[in-house]
């Protein structure tokens, strides 16, 4: 059984899978190099075989085993590629999709952790393992997570979030900041530090800062008013403990655009 596993699905970010891939075989060397244990990995999917990677990209796969007991294999799911909820939600009721997420649930079932980022984060939700945990997701879906997981604390201003056997990542590229924690976490701070070296990465806590309001707005009926409220009181914009009637006339207006923002949007 390998140290971690990847499991692959049609339309997965090539970008999550490459990173891993690479930051993977970064350690490996590395960590022969210095007589050290050697991370060990595979790729698979539901079924084997060849899977579509976004973009037209492949990828061949072994059929991902039964699950055993006492696991110590971290199930690592990447996000797939979509362009909006709608197609997100779609592409989950599709059946490979739906034998991915038994699989993911029986992992957990017998003692293994599942790591996941992006959009994938929604997989573990459909696995139910996500219930009663802190998680994150890329930010512009995080709203979507949070009305569908009401018993689970969606936290979007984090690149990473570990509770438990579950951990969840922001956008395809915090899979690297997932990869160096695990790494860490299992093969210790020297090795994780010098792939991070090597490949010049660069952890990171906060994902606040990349926040495009236009794009939360557009998959949000709450946010897009504010954003129309906001955009037609520049400059001078009403704060949020300002009265009600501030919103609905233009007359009445008063300064305070960072009280527009709510706290998961703020940069620290």
């Amino acid at each position: 059984m390998k140290d971690f596993e990847l499991l692959l699905l049609d339309g997965t970010n090539p970008s999550g899978v490459s990173m891993t891939r690479d930051i993977l075989a970064a350690a490996a060397l590395f960590a022969a190099r210095n007589g050290e244990a050697v991370p060990t990995w595979g790729l698979y999917s539901p079924a084997g075989g060849r899977i579509h990677l976004q973009g037209g990209i492949g990828a061949d796969t072994r059929r991902l085993p039964g699950r055993r007991g006492g696991t110590r294999s971290v199930l690592l799911v990447p996000g797939i590629w979509v362009a909006d909820v709608r197609e997100l939600h779609a592409r989950i009721a599709v059946d490979d999709c739906r034998r991915a997420i038994r699989l993911i649930a029986a992992h957990v079932a017998n003692g293994g952790r599942v790591a996941a980022s992006c959009s994938a984060v929604f997989l573990l939700q459909a696995a139910g393992v996500l219930s009663g945990r802190r998680v994150t997701t890329t930010w512009w879906l995080a709203p979507d997570l949070a009305r569908l997981a009401a018993d689970t604390r969606v936290d979007a201003t984090r690149i990473l979030c570990i509770d438990g056997p579950v951990l969840t990542a922001g956008a395809a590229f915090a899979q690297s900041d997932l990869m160096l924690h695990l790494l860490r976490q299992r093969f210790g701070a020297k090795l994780a530090e010098g792939v991070s070296r090597v490949l010049l990465l660069h952890e990171r806590a906060q994902q606040a800062q990349f926040v495009i309001p236009a794009m939360l707005a557009s998959g949000d009926a709450l946010v897009a008013r504010l954003t129309r409220r906001v955009e037609a009181a520049l400059p001078e914009v009403p704060s949020v403990p300002g009265s009600p009637r501030s919103f609905a006339s233009p007359s009445a207006r008063s300064p305070g655009m960072c009280a527009m923002r709510p706290a998961w949007a703020r940069s620290t």
